[in-house]
Protein backbone atom coordinates (compact mmCIF):
# COMPACT_ATOMS: atom_id res chain seq x y z
CA UNK A 1 0.00 0.00 0.00
CA UNK A 2 1.20 3.46 -1.15
CA UNK A 3 1.71 5.92 2.09
CA UNK A 4 2.00 9.74 1.58
CA UNK A 5 5.65 9.86 1.77
CA UNK A 6 6.41 6.97 -0.72
CA UNK A 7 3.73 7.63 -3.24
CA UNK A 8 5.49 6.89 -7.40
CA UNK A 9 8.24 4.26 -5.87
CA UNK A 10 11.72 4.79 -3.66
CA UNK A 11 11.54 6.75 -0.61
CA UNK A 12 13.47 10.68 -1.38
CA UNK A 13 16.41 11.42 0.42
CA UNK A 14 15.78 12.91 3.74
CA UNK A 15 16.46 16.58 3.62
CA UNK A 16 19.17 17.87 4.66
CA UNK A 17 18.71 19.49 8.61
CA UNK A 18 18.39 23.02 8.37
CA UNK A 19 21.49 24.71 10.13
CA UNK A 20 21.47 28.14 12.36
CA UNK A 21 25.27 29.22 11.38
CA UNK A 22 25.96 32.86 10.87
CA UNK A 23 26.65 34.01 7.52
CA UNK A 24 29.45 35.98 8.96
CA UNK A 25 31.83 33.19 10.04
CA UNK A 26 30.81 31.26 6.22
CA UNK A 27 33.72 29.77 4.30
CA UNK A 28 31.39 30.42 1.53
CA UNK A 29 33.07 33.23 -1.28
CA UNK A 30 31.02 36.03 -1.07
CA UNK A 31 30.34 39.12 -3.22
CA UNK A 32 31.36 42.34 -1.41
CA UNK A 33 31.23 45.04 -4.02
CA UNK A 34 28.86 45.77 -7.05
CA UNK A 35 30.71 44.91 -10.80
CA UNK A 36 33.47 47.47 -12.03
CA UNK A 37 32.20 47.82 -15.51
CA UNK A 38 32.18 50.23 -18.36
CA UNK A 39 32.32 50.97 -22.02
CA UNK A 40 35.50 49.10 -23.38
CA UNK A 41 36.63 51.96 -25.18
CA UNK A 42 38.58 54.51 -22.92
CA UNK A 43 38.93 57.19 -25.67
CA UNK A 44 36.22 59.69 -24.20
CA UNK A 45 37.68 59.24 -20.65
CA UNK A 46 41.11 59.22 -21.79
CA UNK A 47 40.76 62.98 -23.30
CA UNK A 48 38.42 64.05 -20.35
CA UNK A 49 41.49 63.47 -18.16
CA UNK A 50 43.94 64.92 -20.34
CA UNK A 51 42.19 68.06 -20.84
CA UNK A 52 42.31 68.52 -16.71
CA UNK A 53 44.84 71.03 -15.07
CA UNK A 54 47.83 68.85 -14.48
CA UNK A 55 49.09 71.70 -11.38
CA UNK A 56 46.73 73.13 -9.53
CA UNK A 57 48.13 76.12 -7.88
CA UNK A 58 47.94 76.31 -4.03
CA UNK A 59 47.37 79.82 -3.94
CA UNK A 60 43.85 79.68 -5.61
CA UNK A 61 42.90 77.17 -3.21
CA UNK A 62 41.51 78.20 0.40
CA UNK A 63 41.87 76.94 3.86
CA UNK A 64 38.39 75.88 5.40
CA UNK A 65 37.36 75.27 8.42
CA UNK A 66 38.89 75.99 11.71
CA UNK A 67 39.25 77.52 14.41
CA UNK A 68 41.97 74.47 15.67
CA UNK A 69 41.57 72.56 12.25
CA UNK A 70 41.73 73.93 8.73
CA UNK A 71 41.55 71.74 5.38
CA UNK A 72 42.89 73.02 2.24
CA UNK A 73 41.75 70.17 -0.15
CA UNK A 74 44.12 70.18 -3.83
CA UNK A 75 42.30 67.52 -4.92
CA UNK A 76 38.47 65.68 -4.25
CA UNK A 77 36.82 62.92 -5.76
CA UNK A 78 33.72 65.42 -7.22
CA UNK A 79 37.22 67.15 -8.89
CA UNK A 80 37.31 64.10 -11.47
CA UNK A 81 41.40 64.75 -11.52
CA UNK A 82 42.07 61.67 -10.27
CA UNK A 83 40.42 57.83 -9.86
CA UNK A 84 42.02 56.67 -6.79
CA UNK A 85 43.52 59.19 -4.44
CA UNK A 86 42.16 62.55 -2.61
CA UNK A 87 44.45 65.04 -1.55
CA UNK A 88 44.54 67.80 1.50
CA UNK A 89 46.49 69.84 3.32
CA UNK A 90 45.25 69.96 7.25
CA UNK A 91 46.63 72.61 9.50
CA UNK A 92 46.09 72.46 13.18
CA UNK A 93 46.11 75.33 15.48
CA UNK A 94 48.25 75.92 18.55
CA UNK A 95 46.39 73.20 21.05
CA UNK A 96 44.36 72.49 17.81
CA UNK A 97 41.86 68.91 17.45
CA UNK A 98 40.17 67.91 14.48
CA UNK A 99 36.46 66.40 14.19
CA UNK A 100 36.82 62.55 16.05
CA UNK A 101 35.31 60.42 13.08
CA UNK A 102 36.04 57.32 11.22
CA UNK A 103 35.89 55.84 7.67
CA UNK A 104 36.38 52.82 5.46
CA UNK A 105 39.25 54.32 3.56
CA UNK A 106 43.14 54.35 4.74
CA UNK A 107 44.66 57.66 5.04
CA UNK A 108 48.30 58.74 5.08
CA UNK A 109 49.50 61.44 7.15
CA UNK A 110 52.66 63.13 6.29
CA UNK A 111 53.89 65.67 9.24
CA UNK A 112 55.21 68.43 7.21
CA UNK A 113 55.71 70.87 10.45
CA UNK A 114 55.17 70.65 14.34
CA UNK A 115 54.50 67.47 17.16
CA UNK A 116 51.19 66.05 17.86
CA UNK A 117 49.32 63.01 18.30
CA UNK A 118 46.66 60.38 17.30
CA UNK A 119 43.67 58.66 18.98
CA UNK A 120 43.12 55.54 17.29
CA UNK A 121 40.58 53.58 19.08
CA UNK A 122 41.35 54.94 22.40
CA UNK A 123 45.05 54.23 21.61
CA UNK A 124 47.85 57.27 21.37
CA UNK A 125 50.75 57.44 19.11
CA UNK A 126 52.97 60.34 18.63
CA UNK A 127 54.12 62.26 15.75
CA UNK A 128 56.52 64.79 14.57
CA UNK A 129 57.74 66.68 11.69
CA UNK A 130 59.08 63.94 8.82
CA UNK A 131 56.95 61.21 10.73
CA UNK A 132 53.93 59.57 8.79
CA UNK A 133 50.76 58.76 10.59
CA UNK A 134 48.60 55.73 8.99
CA UNK A 135 45.20 55.84 9.64
CA UNK A 136 43.90 52.07 9.09
CA UNK A 137 40.73 50.80 7.64
CA UNK A 138 37.34 51.33 9.97
CA UNK A 139 39.31 52.94 12.84
CA UNK A 140 37.69 55.91 14.66
CA UNK A 141 40.29 58.42 14.91
CA UNK A 142 41.12 61.74 15.94
CA UNK A 143 44.03 64.00 15.04
CA UNK A 144 45.77 66.64 17.94
CA UNK A 145 48.29 69.61 17.52
CA UNK A 146 50.17 68.99 21.10
CA UNK A 147 51.90 72.55 21.11
CA UNK A 148 50.07 75.18 22.40
CA UNK A 149 52.34 77.94 21.08
CA UNK A 150 52.65 76.82 17.50
CA UNK A 151 50.68 75.13 14.93
CA UNK A 152 51.28 71.71 13.12
CA UNK A 153 51.24 70.81 9.68
CA UNK A 154 50.33 67.55 7.57
CA UNK A 155 49.59 66.33 3.87
CA UNK A 156 46.97 64.01 3.95
CA UNK A 157 46.75 61.61 0.65
CA UNK A 158 43.21 58.99 0.69
CA UNK A 159 41.93 56.66 -1.25
CA UNK A 160 38.74 57.80 -0.69
CA UNK A 161 37.90 57.89 -4.35
CA UNK A 162 38.89 54.20 -4.71
CA UNK A 163 36.55 53.19 -2.03
CA UNK A 164 33.19 55.64 -3.07
CA UNK A 165 33.59 53.83 -6.97
CA UNK A 166 33.28 50.51 -5.40
CA UNK A 167 30.29 51.51 -3.35
CA UNK A 168 32.16 51.22 0.46
CA UNK A 169 30.41 54.73 1.03
CA UNK A 170 30.70 54.42 5.40
CA UNK A 171 31.49 57.43 6.95
CA UNK A 172 31.01 58.30 10.24
CA UNK A 173 31.56 61.29 12.71
CA UNK A 174 31.26 60.63 16.53
CA UNK A 175 32.37 64.66 17.62
CA UNK A 176 32.84 67.56 14.91
CA UNK A 177 35.19 70.04 15.01
CA UNK A 178 35.64 72.32 17.79
CA UNK A 179 33.65 75.63 17.17
CA UNK A 180 35.74 77.90 19.20
CA UNK A 181 39.87 77.87 19.29
CA UNK A 182 41.71 76.22 21.99
CA UNK A 183 43.78 77.75 25.25
CA UNK A 184 46.53 79.28 23.27
CA UNK A 185 45.30 79.63 19.83
CA UNK A 186 43.17 82.55 20.30
CA UNK A 187 43.49 85.02 17.25
CA UNK A 188 45.76 82.19 15.59
CA UNK A 189 45.36 82.88 11.67
CA UNK A 190 45.49 79.51 9.08
CA UNK A 191 49.21 80.18 7.27
CA UNK A 192 47.16 80.76 3.85
CA UNK A 193 49.95 82.74 1.70
CA UNK A 194 53.49 82.71 2.77
CA UNK A 195 56.35 81.60 0.65
CA UNK A 196 57.62 79.43 3.06
CA UNK A 197 55.90 76.69 4.24
CA UNK A 198 57.98 75.45 7.01
CA UNK A 199 57.14 77.42 10.66
CA UNK A 200 60.07 79.43 12.05
CA UNK A 201 61.13 78.12 15.37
Amino acid sequence: METENNKGGANPAPSAAIGNASHYHSKKDRIFVRAIQGQYSLKEELDRLRAMPRVRKGSQIKFIDGPQAFSRHYVEPKDGITQTFHLHLEEYGPGGRSQKHGHVNEAAFYILDGEGYEIHDGVRYDWKAGDIAIVHNNCVHQHFNASNSKPARALVIKSKPMYLFMNMLFQQQVEPRPSVAASGGEGFQVREGESNYNHAD
